[in-house]
């Protein structure tokens, strides 16, 4: 190109700026994480109108769910209530049980190196419970058993499995360790319990009426 046309094109050019179409934004790809920790950063500094609280826990949850084991979330024996086999079920063994905020209660054998089954307070509920009753008389004894280094994975397909609510949880040598309920593993699927205050669910006409969410 000749001085004459770089000096010409210098000078006309600004001045057909304004005739010439607008030059389309350049699109900046979308960010992606790099990895795990970069996702959980991304989530945290989402607003609270995009992800709540809730939302959060929900993710958190679900994303560590397959990496959790069952040690992490059981009721350590420590805190277990149990019963032994020739207890007797008067007022004061009735009242220790309902004050525990169990629903079910490990059955042990007198020396206490076995689990001979299950009462459940819904059970207890049901029959009329005589001071010289023992415990042996109400015994479930169908007991479903986690070990406790399963992962939660495991442990959930083992509540599906066997539609049981209760597990018994031992360690490598088959003692007892602790146990695990149905409301705790959905708790730590969820991120928190979920709470209905409907109790209808036998009614149709309740389920019918009742007002939606």
């Amino acid at each position: 190109m000749s001085n004459f046309m770089k000096k010409f094109t210098k000078w006309v050019d600004p001045k057909l700026e304004k005739y010439r179409e607008p030059k389309p934004p350049v699109k900046q790809p979308p960010y992606v994480p790099k990895n795990l920790e970069d996702f959980i950063g991304v989530m945290r500094r989402a607003p609270k109108d995009v992800l709540t609280g809730k939302d959060r826990a929900l993710i958190a949850a679900c994303m560590s769910f397959s990496d959790r084991t069952v040690r992490e979330i059981m009721m350590p024996r420590s805190e277990i209530t149990f019963v032994y086999e020739h207890d007797f079920l008067g007022p004061l063994m009735l009242d220790r049980l309902y004050k525990s905020g169990s629903s079910h209660f490990p059955v042990l054998s007198s020396d206490g190196h076995q689990v001979l089954g299950l009462i459940s307070t819904e059970k207890l509920n049901s029959l009329e419970i005589k001071n010289t009753d023992r415990a042996a008389q109400y015994i479930d004894k169908k007991v479903y058993y986690l070990r406790a280094d399963y992962t939660l994975e495991q442990a959930m397909a083992a509540f599906l499995r066997t539609n049981c609510f209760f597990f018994i949880v031992i360690d490598e040598r088959g003692l007892l360790v602790g146990l695990l309920t149905y409301k705790m593993l959905v708790a730590n699927l969820l991120g928190y319990l979920p709470h209905d205050d409907f109790y209808d669910d036998s009614s149709i006409s309740a389920v019918i009426k009742r007002a939606k969410s």
